[in-house]
Formats: structure tokens, sequence, C-alpha cells
């Protein structure tokens, strides 16, 4: 059962919603303060881009603070794919508004969104038994819907774990679309034209974003997570954290803005480079910042930008605070 909705989620923000949008709006901030995070904007610098820094992620998250809610309470009121959809297009082209046209958050949109709304289904339950987690929520209710909706040149869908990383591209700049497809209006088959990480993801026969949320995000439950829960209970700092849990996911994932930049080499000097640091102690080696700085400056170089282990990231630190 589900609870009844007013027609118009601005009739009703109950302070569950509001708390899933600042639990999202703190996940984004916090993939932005991770530092060292190879070839990503951080506060300390705009890594592998050249049209956005920290000021204008900041004013993108900003932007979708009112979606993020809204999407927590449609979810508990039992929404369907195509309610997200409406909500995840309006929210891109708030988005757009925001940045002066700079696709910023694409991945976040489709990512968040939906588990903000699978978080709001699951506190609407009120179920007895134990919970399922967020990404089950999202393979169970809108699963079929997301993989019934994906690009054909992205349909593969062998490589679940692989992500359309969804950041600039090095000829125009722009953060790539963090999902397969990468915008909600082509998420949503609007007919848009495929991003960058759909046409990495055909090319290259790989798995995206959108496939990932499909399987309900079995990337962020198997390796984001354990990396970042285990580095918190080894009493690492919080970005150590962050950063121990990104580099589990840049080793980990076909990421199709590597494949889009730098094609399988980059991506294959992207994960070596990864399981390098994680095999000599991650964040708990010596000078290990000196370290993934060092890589940083490389991916900066190389023009290299990981960008769908950050929408992971955001993802990690979302369910984390969400599911405790």
């Amino acid at each position: 059962m589900t609870r009844p909705c007013a027609a118009d989620p601005a009739q009703a923000r109950p302070r569950q919603a509001q708390a899933l949008r600042n639990l999202a709006v703190r996940a984004l901030l916090g993939e932005l303060r991770t530092y060292p995070k190879p070839g990503l904007v951080s506060l300390v610098d705009s890594g592998s881009h050249r049209d956005m820094d920290a000021t204008t992620l900041v004013r993108s998250t900003l932007a979708l603070r009112r979606y993020f809610e809204d999407c927590a309470r449609v979810g508990a009121c039992g929404a369907a794919f195509d309610t997200l959809k409406a909500l995840g297009i309006a929210a891109e082209q708030r988005m757009l508004r925001a940045t002066q046209g700079v696709n910023t958050h694409r991945g976040a949109i489709f990512h968040l969104g939906l588990l903000a709304a699978a978080a709001g289904h699951r506190a609407a339950q009120h179920a007895a038994a134990p919970a399922p987690s967020l990404g089950e929520i999202v393979r169970r209710r809108w699963g079929a819907d997301i993989a019934a909706q994906r690009r054909p040149a992205a349909l593969d869908g062998s490589r679940p774990t692989a992500l359309d990383g969804s950041r600039p591209t090095a000829l125009d700049g722009n953060r790539p679309a963090a999902i397969d497809g990468a915008s909600a209006a082509a998420t949503c088959g609007n007919g848009a034209a495929p991003s960058h990480g759909s046409r990495a993801s055909a090319r290259y026969g790989v798995g995206g974003a959108q496939a990932q949320a499909a399987a309900g995000f079995p990337s962020v439950y198997r390796v984001a997570l354990p990396a970042y829960r285990a580095a918190l209970a080894r009493s690492a700092a919080p970005n150590q954290a962050r950063v121990q849990a990104f580099f589990a996911l840049l080793g980990h994932l076909d990421d199709t803005n590597l494949l889009h930049r730098g094609g399988r080499e980059g991506l294959a000097y992207a994960r070596m480079q990864a399981a390098r640091f994680l095999a000599d102690g991650g964040v708990f080696q010596p000078r290990w910042q000196r370290r993934a700085t060092d890589l940083h400056l490389a991916f900066r170089q190389r023009w290299l930008s990981p960008g769908g282990s950050a929408d992971l990231l955001a993802v990690c630190l979302f369910v984390h605070a969400a599911e405790g």
C-alpha cells in the first residue's frame, strides 16, 4: 500500500522528503569535496575540464534541491517511471539554466532521482520485515522500464558494472553525461541525440549507467560501499574514506567516459593505476595523498575524466547515509 499523493509534488513536502533532499545534496557536495580524485573537478582545481569549476557544480547542486525532494515525495506515493521521467526532464532544464548550458549533473539527476524515489517509497511502507536496499527497490519497481528505454546503441547490457562517464568531453569541455544516454531526456527516450557515453557503450560493447541502475547499482553495493565502510571502520577521515571508495570504483568500472576520451588504452591505464594504488594500501599507505595527487596530474595530462566513478561515489554516499 502507498500513501495518497497530491497531483503536484510542490503541494506537499513532508519532512522525510526534505531529509532525503538534504542527503542527496550532501552526497553531491561530498563528491565535489573529495580530493585527490584523478581527472575530476574538486575544490582544488577543475581537473580535466575547461568550462566548469567547483562554483559551477555548487550552483547546479542547489538548482536540483527541489527535484530530489519531489522524487522522494512521489516515490512515497508509488510513482510510475513516467512520473520520475517528467521530473527528471524538468530538473535537467533547471540545471542547464543554473550552469548556462553546462551538463554538470545529468548522472545525478538519473541516479539520485531514482534512489530518492526509492527511499521515499521505502519510508512509506513501514514494513515490519527488514526493508530491501534502495538499489533493490529501484530494480524491482523501475528496472524493467529503465531497461526498456535504453538506447538501441547501448542495449548490450552484458556488463552491468560499466557506467557512462557523465562529464565533459575533451572537445567541448562539457561534463560528460553521467548516464548511458546521459541526459534525463535521452534516458526517457524523447529522441535526444545519443551521448558520448552511449556511443562509447555501443562502440566498445560495454554496458552503461542505465544498466547499472536497472540492475540495482551492483557496483555500489559490491564495490564502493564495502570499500567506504571498511575505511571508516579503520578510523579513516571522511575524505580518506571517500577517496578509497573512488579508487575502488575506478579500478572496477568500464567507465564509458574514459573510453570516450582515451579509448581502451585510456580505460586500461586508469584501471591499472587504481589497482596499483589499492594494492599498495590505498589511503592507508605512506604518503597516499602525494601519490593520488600525482595520478590526478597524470590524468589531467592525458585529459582523462572518470565521470562514471564520480557519479557512483555520490550514489555510495547517498546510500550509506540513507540506509544507515
